[in-house]
Order: structure tokens, then C-alpha cells, then sequence
């Protein structure tokens, strides 16, 4: 212990590569973060000056893009900086990271179950659905999902927040993951890391069983309906919900619901990009492209906005 030196700043090792990388992933990183904050607030505008989305399908998908913008926030704008050489980060600062990322992260996978519940009473129970989902219900699940996300969260945060951090000052990864930064302390981390595994298996697992439960009564019912019409019009209503769930715990679990040092620090890089960069992304443009509702709101705003220029002209 006499050798160290406590951690005041650590260095986010990022990505090794040239200066021209640097700056042409700088570039694209920068893009597409300002399409998905771009995308994630156009779905909350479209949903709340669109009288035919206020359900509560589209209500929490609202709070969902609500939350992607917090989410892919707390990570890609030190990323950049990361990529402009300014790879230092506090401890505190980098601990508060880890809370938001991990927090919103949770926050997210009740939401998604929230939503898969919504869609097994909408599909298996019609006409009961605005009885049971009604602004209420909806009012309370997504703040439910937002405080037991950040409380289940805080836990894990007052543990590591205790150990002792000593150098070496370098995380291998481009934003404060878990894993790399229990690696500076020269505490005995392993209880430590028993607890993170249970807890994430408490947040990843329950609300994955809730959402498959959820799709096994859903598609029996829609294999019961008689019509084909009838069973595309029911899959349309649950397929963007069931893609995003399916990207979303595919990469998390890959993560973190597996043994510690199972995959090598640079594929957990990759994996940590695509969940922290291209999923944020990736969800709005899966609801646009694939619900047919919110592609006739689109037009229908588009078209409202060119009737309005050509009657100003």
C-alpha cells in the first residue's frame, strides 16, 4: 500500500489508434450523436403534438427516447474529448458517470418490460386495454421504473465508492465502466464483484422473464386470430418493441451477465460502442421505420408544415 498513490485523475485509455483515426472516428462518433439526440427529440415532439399517439404505447415510448438522450449523453460527449486527446476524468467524476450510465441502463430495462406488458393487455386483452393502461397506470410504471433503476443502482455505487483506488491511473475502455475501474483498487474487490453480478442479474433478468412471458401469450393470441390480415396488423404493433428488446439484452448480457474477464478488453469495447453510440440510434429510427402509425403522423406533420409555408407565401 506504501508504493501507491491515491487516484485523483484516471486516464480513459479510449481507442490506441493513429491522430487520423482519431479524428475521423471524432467525426462520425460526433455525427451520429447529434442524429440521435436529433432523432430522440423529434419522437417526444411528434408524440406530444400528435393527438393520435396519445396512448400509452406512444407515451412510453416517449419516455424511453427521453431516456435514450440521457443515456448516450452521460457516455459520447467525453468520448469525443477522448478523441481530441483530453483523456483525463476525476474520480468523482468518473464514478458519477458510472452511476448515470448503469442507472439509466436500469432504468431502461424496466421500461422495456413496462412496455412489453403494455403490449401483451393491448393484443391479448382489446377490450380492457383503456381501462388498464390508462394515464394513470402509465404515470406511475414509468416512475416506478425511474426510481427503482437509480435506487437499485445507488447500492452498487455506496460499495464502490468505499474501496480504496490506487494506481495505475489508466481504464482501459473510453468511458468508466465497471469492470476496468475496480481494477484500480487495491482493495479485495472480489465480494464486491459477486454483488454487481447478482444485482445485474436482479435488473437484467426479471424484466427479461416479464418480457418473454409477455410475447409467449402474445404469440399464441396472434396465432389464434383467423385472419392474416388480422395476425400482420397485431405482429406490426409489437415488432419495433420486440427488435429494440431483442438489440438491447443481446449486448448487455454479452457484457456484464456473464463470468468477469470472459471476453478480452477490446471486444467489450466494441460491444460497449454499439450499445452506448449505435443503440440510442438505433431505436427511434426502429419505431419510424416500423410502426406504421408513427410513420402516418410523420407525413401528416410534414404535410401540416408545407401547407402552412405555402400559405405564409
Amino acid at each position: 500500500m506504501d508504493n501507491y498513490t491515491d487516484v485523483i485523475y484516471l486516464l480513459l485509455l479510449g481507442f490506441p489508434i493513429g491522430a487520423k483515426l482519431q479524428m475521423f472516428f471524432f467525426f462520425v462518433f460526433l455525427s451520429i450523436f447529434v442524429l440521435t439526440l436529433t432523432a430522440n427529440i423529434a419522437i417526444i415532439t411528434l408524440v406530444k403534438i400528435d393527438q393520435h399517439l396519445h396512448t400509452p404505447m406512444y407515451l412510453l415510448l416517449s419516455h424511453l427516447s427521453f431516456l435514450e438522450i440521457f443515456y448516450t449523453s452521460a457516455i459520447v460527449p467525453k468520448l469525443l474529448f477522448i478523441f481530441l486527446q483530453y483523456n483525463s476524468i476525476s474520480l468523482p467524476g468518473c464514478l458519477a458517470q458510472a452511476y448515470f450510465y448503469f442507472s439509466l441502463g436500469s432504468t431502461e430495462f424496466f421500461l422495456l418490460g413496462v412496455m412489453a406488458v403494455d403490449r401483451y393487455i393491448a393484443i391479448c386483452n382489446p377490450l380492457r386495454y383503456t381501462a388498464i393502461m390508462n394515464g394513470r397506470v402509465c404515470l406511475q410504471a414509468t416512475a416506478t421504473c425511474w426510481l427503482v433503476g437509480f435506487l437499485s443502482i445507488l447500492v452498487m455505487e455506496i460499495l464502490v465508492s468505499q474501496l480504496h483506488f490506487c494506481g495505475p491511473f489508466v481504464v482501459n475502455h473510453f468511458f468508466c465502466d465497471l469492470s476496468p475501474v475496480l481494477k484500480l483498487s487495491c482493495s479485495d474487490t472480489r465480494k464486491l464483484e459477486s454483488a454487481v453480478f447478482i444485482i445485474a442479474c436482479f435488473i437484467v433478468l426479471p424484466s427479461l422473464l416479464v418480457t418473454i412471458i409477455s410475447y409467449v401469450f402474445i404469440v399464441l393470441t396472434i396465432l389464434r386470430i383467423p385472419s392474416q390480415k388480422g395476425r400482420q396488423k397485431a405482429f406490426s404493433t409489437c415488432s419495433s418493441h420486440f427488435t429494440v428488446v431483442v438489440i438491447l439484452y443481446g449486448t448487455v448480457i454479452v457484457i456484464y451477465v456473464r463470468p468477469t474477464h470472459a471476453y478480452p478488453a477490446e471486444i467489450n469495447k466494441f460491444i460497449g460502442v454499439f450499445n452506448t453510440v449505435i443503440t440510442p440510434l438505433l431505436n427511434p429510427l426502429i419505431y419510424c421505420l416500423r410502426n406504421k402509425e408513427v410513420k402516418v403522423a410523420v407525413r401528416n406533420q410534414l404535410r401540416r408544415k408545407v401547407l402552412r409555408n405555402k400559405k405564409s407565401l
